[in-house]
């Protein structure tokens, strides 16, 4: 059944607008009379069946449940930018495994220099790859792109939750630092450079502890993949 974000909904009926009600329309040709899902973005799902076509998408709201597909852990994701088009296969990937924020950081090794000024003008595209991954794999919200900020500004908005930072030169197993009843983790991937030695020093005096990732040495775009899915995992979320 085809599934849509949606935040008109009223007591009965929901209605959908913009890009989705003409996807609904002119993509999927959809008709009066068949069903299909929105999700409040919010945790709750609602099983519809269209009432009316057009510009508004006139929706009949048959039922509401609790949407289950978000994990029990509130996973942030602190991805140092990488160069070229990484970064939007990382917001796909990190949205579909269940993260509830990506925030791009300019730590010192970064191969891409980007200004705050310049990176604004992609987090619309950016926040459409999360919106899109977030419809693909069911999730009940939307995951938000942040805008880019340095890795001590960084450092210092996540330490006061539960924190790991991934360093290839060793570190705790993710077992060891994060279990079941954790609620909330940030955690700090690296560009294609790594970290540096004082960024690390700057983490570990900030109570961020090191993670390992294994013995290989994982490209930058498959760090995050790895890093989410050993939290999910610890959390007994997989």
């Amino acid at each position: 059944m085809p599934r849509f974000f949606c935040d008109k909904i009223y007591e009965n009926e929901a209605h959908i607008t913009g890009d989705d009600a003409k996807h609904i329309s002119k993509v999927l040709r959809m008709r009066e009379g068949e069903n299909l899902t929105i999700n409040d973005m919010q945790g709750f799902n609602y099983d519809c069946e269209v009432l009316e076509l057009g510009e508004v998408i006139r929706l009949n709201i048959i039922s509401k449940y609790k949407n289950e597909t978000e994990p029990s852990v509130k996973i942030t994701l602190y991805q140092c930018l990488p160069k070229g088009d990484k970064f939007d296969f990382i917001i796909q990937k990190a949205v579909e495994l269940g993260v509830c924020r990506i925030v791009p950081v300019a730590s010192k090794f970064c191969v891409a220099k980007a200004d705050k000024a310049t990176f604004d003008k992609k987090l619309l595209r950016y926040n459409k790859i999360a919106l899109e991954a977030a419809k693909q794999s069911g999730r009940g919200i939307i995951p938000e792109v942040l805008s880019i900020i340095t890795f001590r500004d960084a450092v210092l908005k996540a330490k006061d939750t539960n924190s790991i930072i991934f360093y290839e030169r060793g570190g705790e197993r993710v077992c060891n630092l994060v279990d079941e009843d954790c609620k909330e983790v940030s955690m700090f991937v690296g560009s294609e450079g790594g970290f540096s030695e004082d960024e690390i020093q700057f983490a570990l005096e900030n109570g961020i502890s090191t993670a390992t990732l294994g013995k290989l040495i994982l490209r930058c775009e498959t760090a995050p993949i790895v890093g989410v899915t050993l939290v999910l995992n610890s959390t007994k979320n997989m």
